[in-house]
């Protein structure tokens, strides 16, 4: 593979800014929602949907269309998809309502799951495998910059310029992304000619945000479980089509015959689901709880991304000399940690125990994420590569998303239909500190399942069959 150097510069610079914008675009977001919350006049159930219905939309279209841009072309979905998320985030930065804001999100998140689903597929097709892990290299340390960023900058945006502000830095970031991509010459279609599972596509995205929504909603709705039920059947039916279908959204033969695949996935699953919602919960115990600054927070919250993006780089390095199951279990382990010394949280709480809190909890990430994705990728046939990136991304957005609906139904239990205040606070506080043991216990859980997986090795032969 011999590409253009102007071309292999150009979807480089793309690539690498639009990763920027969703993990900057989450974190930066949740130091505002309590001011939007006060703009707006809504509980904590119709806030923490502002964070939920990004991560639903996202989790059920990134397969579809990872799969069609196969097809189509890489490049087509990710234009129309930076497109997309450029213009919904200025209308989120318009909105009139908290219904409209969260509709918009949903809209945003579908322009996300186009790019994300296609970004890495793209770097992969333009550059050669002795240029790759340099440029993934490059890709990961600017989804972390996007974490480091995103609760100082956005916090002081929400502060001094309004949570308006985040969005509209966001639009102007993804319109850059836009024209960098308009530049890259060429299209990379690996399955050309394929035909796409719409029946297969239909079932999945109905059914995951069927049980999403449900699962989130159901210590409020009456009607919650039996749309629990539902989305559980169509999920259901959508595994008994994969099985028969000649084109399969996902080869499902990756998770029955490859041990190290399927538990690889199911510790990230694991993980995210037991930490993402970290950064959601404790803004509003810093702000609400305890009285901070939405800058003043972002900069405590500052403390875990940053670990993160120091040391996953050496535990990368770390997972290529050890089994990444060794390295990824203790990383499990030490976020378990961290999110039971979290739950002890109070308004009494000194800062720099809370930064060293969170110091262990973005050490045990570290350790997690690099040597998990290094398991997973290696225990695949390179014919699978696009298949395992969008699973793997899969299980990172269900995960966030199932943590933020976890942490919205425990608070929702305490709070109720209260707007967020000083009136609260108490019962906010009790609501955390519940999440943080729920979530510390979920990942002891995560511990096992990441022993599980067996070695690289073992994997490699178990995905060649």
């Amino acid at each position: 593979m011999n590409q253009d150097p102007l071309i292999k510069k150009y979807a480089l610079i793309t690539v690498l800014v639009a990763s920027f914008t969703t993990p900057f675009m989450g974190s930066a977001v949740n130091l505002a929602i309590p001011t939007i919350g006060r703009e707006f006049d809504s509980s904590a159930l119709l806030l923490s949907w502002v964070v939920s219905s990004y991560l639903l939309s996202s989790a059920a279209f990134l397969l579809p269309f990872g799969r069609l841009a196969d097809i189509v072309g890489r490049k087509k979905v990710f234009i129309l998809g930076v497109l997309i998320f450029s213009i919904s985030s200025l209308l989120c930065g318009l909105a009139w309502s908290i219904q409209a804001l969260i509709g918009l999100r949903l809209l945003q998140g579908v322009g996300s799951a186009m790019t994300f689903g296609t970004g890495m597929a793209i770097l992969t097709s333009v550059y050669p495998p002795q240029e790759r892990g340099r440029v993934l290299g490059f890709n990961v340390a600017t989804v972390y910059t996007g974490l480091s960023l995103g609760p100082v900058l956005g916090g002081a945006m929400n502060q001094h310029l309004g949570w308006q502000s985040i969005f509209f830095l966001n639009a102007v970031i993804g319109l850059a992304a836009f024209v960098f991509a308009t530049r890259i010459k060429g299209e990379w279609a690996g399955a050309r000619g394929e035909s796409f599972d719409t029946t297969g596509s239909v079932l999945y995205m109905s059914g995951l945000v069927a049980f999403l929504y449900a699962f989130s909603s159901i210590a409020t709705s009456g009607t919650a479980k039996y749309i629990l039920l539902a989305g559980l059947v169509l999920l259901v039916l959508f595994v008994w089509h994969e099985m028969k279908s000649k084109s399969p959204l996902i080869d499902l033969k990756l998770f029955s015959r490859n041990v190290t695949f399927a538990m690889s996935n199911l510790a990230a699953l694991i993980n995210y689901s037991a930490t993402f919602a970290v950064t959601f919960v404790l803004s509003l115990v810093l702000q609400v709880v305890i009285g901070y600054s939405s800058s003043t927070a972002g900069m405590i919250l500052l403390a875990q991304p940053v670990m993160m993006a120091l040391l996953s780089p050496f535990a990368g390095t770390l997972s290529d000399r050890v089994q990444p199951r060794i390295v990824s279990s203790i990383g499990m382990a030490l976020s378990a940690l961290g999110l039971f010394l979290l739950s002890f949280v109070v308004k009494e709480t000194p800062v720099w125990l809370i930064v060293g809190n969170l110091m262990v909890l973005g050490t045990g990430f570290a350790l997690f994420s690099s040597p998990n994705m290094n398991a997973i990728m290696g225990s695949v046939d390179k014919r699978f590569y696009g298949v395992a990136s969008s699973t793997s991304g899969t299980m990172r957005l269900v995960g966030q998303a199932v943590s933020v609906a976890v942490a919205t139904m425990i608070i929702d239990l305490y709070v109720g239909s209260a707007q967020l205040g000083p009136a609260v606070a108490d019962q906010l506080q009790r609501s955390s500190n519940v999440a943080f043991i729920v979530f510390a216990v979920t990942c002891v859980g995560g511990v096992f399942a990441s022993l599980a997986r067996g070695n690289m090795e073992r994997g490699a032969k178990q995905a060649g069959k």
